[in-house]
């Protein structure tokens, strides 16, 4: 068997490497996103588009894909969405327009979805150790912390040699490695038919989320229009709604509600999204400074937000190491709040020291280290084996849903407050006011007092967004605390589902 022999330790290397895969691509357009927008054309809507129809589609197939793995077998799944991930990288490294960039994203997401539920619930049946998979599990998260950390390296990185497709055609051979892997070292495939599997309340909750990105966008603009707002609000409330009360009346549900009343299991949710929300969003919004108000390349902004990988690496491996015997309070609470430190340190020296920022970042790449690694196995020990499926996919739900919102609201609230606030100077054109891409396309080489007024506006801007990621992971440190404060040092991870 695979739990007998170091196996299992390469069945933990194959799955990892596909969690690289999706997470890389949810953050490696966000060093390539100017580079992209000029050479496609694309407007400010169909630029958050890109990177938000990754996240939307994944978010909304996920429970489904879980459930669905339950019932025809994870490996089965996981070998499914490698292909799919192959076949949609070659779609969108060669697509010639915006909306055929976007619908390749979207169907990027379709493989992600199905691999993403695979990776965690394969661990779950490889390691029976608790202990082998508290490590293992701990490892799984750092690298959706690398990852996704690691995308703005990679995508600048390319960028500097090749054009903007190379940042998807890099995904191919790492699939096809993968997929060799997976049919040569994975347990054997078990598929439980008597599972059922519902694709309506996928389809639900995928209109749900989209109802609430782009009611979230919408409603982030200077002037939002209130018919959309309106239709996207109804849209995200009836799908939600509907999702729910079938959930209700289904014998297997996709989600079973009863689950979030363990509270290690509903902290270790929320700690994944908040976790995720700030690195998501600090990335986003860091890279775009960087390189159009300092002039980084993207390699450089890549590497200047590589710093929370750097910082989550260590705490992250240490987090799965140390869980049993302090509990998961410290570790999750207490690294949030590390995260939160972070981040204002990083807020009060943006642009005056780099030392002090770097520093920010590492700090608060740190405390979400910590805190991601143990929420998997909060979620993960506290759901029975049966419901592996169910329960990683609602662990990755958490996760791409912090990252979706931090990107629709956090990426929406930027441009609004930069429109909202840029100070023009005489004789510039009332476009230069749409998006600091747009002011500096214009001044060109011969207007500085353009560049100036536009970059002052965009700082402006920044820091009342990084001030929103400090205050949501504060708010998540006390909501965590709350909920785990009976699981300090010495308690058991896991609880009755039902406490």
């Amino acid at each position: 068997m695979v739990r007998k022999t170091g196996r299992r330790w390469l069945v933990l290397m194959v799955v990892s490497a596909g969690l690289l895969l999706i997470t890389l691509d949810n953050s490696i357009l966000y060093s390539a996103l100017p580079t992209l927008v000029e050479d496609l054309g694309a407007s400010a809507s169909e630029s958050l588009w890109i990177i938000n129809a990754y996240p939307v589609v994944m978010a909304g197939l996920l429970l489904g894909s879980g459930t669905l793995g339950d019932r025809v077998g994870h490996r089965r799944m996981f070998v499914i969405g490698l292909v799919v991930f192959g076949l949609a990288s070659l779609a969108a490294a060669f697509s010639s327009s915006p909306e055929a960039l976007i619908a390749s994203r979207a169907l990027l997401a379709v493989g992600a979805a199905a691999m993403m539920p695979a990776t965690l619930a394969l661990i779950r049946v490889t390691f029976e150790d608790q202990r082998e998979r508290n490590v293992a599990i701990a490892i799984w998260g750092s690298l959706a912390v690398v990852g996704s950390a690691l995308g703005p390296i990679v995508g600048g990185v390319l960028l500097s040699s090749f054009w903007w497709g190379s940042v998807f055609l890099v995904n191919v051979p790492v699939v096809a490695v993968a997929l060799v892997a997976t049919l040569v070292l994975a347990p054997p495939n078990q598929a439980d038919p008597s599972k059922r599997w519902d694709l309506p309340s996928s389809l639900l909750a995928l209109v749900a989320l989209v109802g609430l990105v782009m009611a979230i966008k919408e409603i982030a603009k200077t002037e939002p229009e209130p018919w959309s707002v309106a239709a996207s609000g109804v849209a995200a409330l009836a799908g939600g709604w509907a999702f729910a009360h079938r959930q209700r009346r289904l014998a297997e549900p996709l989600l079973e509600f009863s689950i979030f009343r363990n509270r290690a299991f509903l902290a270790g949710v929320l700690a994944a999204g908040f976790s995720l929300f700030a690195i998501a969003g600090l990335q986003l919004v860091t890279t775009q400074r960087f390189q159009l108000v300092e002039g980084l390349t993207p390699l450089g902004a890549g590497l200047l937000v590589a710093a929370v990988a750097a910082g989550a690496l260590p705490t992250a491996l240490a987090g799965g190491a140390v869980l049993h015997r302090v509990g998961l309070l410290p570790l999750i609470a207490g690294g949030l709040a590390l995260g939160t430190a972070g981040t204002l340190l990083f807020l009060a020296n943006f642009d005056t020291s780099t030392g002090l920022l770097v520093t920010g970042l590492l700090v608060t790449g740190a405390g979400l280290g910590a805190a991601m690694s143990v929420a998997s196995s909060a979620i993960m020990g506290n759901a029975p084996a049966s419901r592996a499926g169910m329960a990683s996919s609602v662990e990755e739900v958490s996760y791409e849903f912090g990252s979706l919102i931090a990107v629709a609201m956090l990426g929406s609230l930027m441009t609004a407050l930069y429109t909202a606030t840029v100070d023009l100077p005489a004789g510039a054109p009332q476009s230069a006011r749409d998006s600091i891409d747009a002011a500096l396309a214009l001044a060109g080489d011969d207007n500085p007092a353009l560049v100036t007024a536009a970059s002052h506006a965009f700082d402006s801007a920044y820091a009342t967004v990084v001030t929103v990621v400090a205050v949501v992971m504060a708010a998540g440190t006390l909501v965590t605390g709350l909920l785990l404060r009976r699981h300090g040092p010495g308690s058991a991870l896991s609880a009755d589902t039902h406490h």
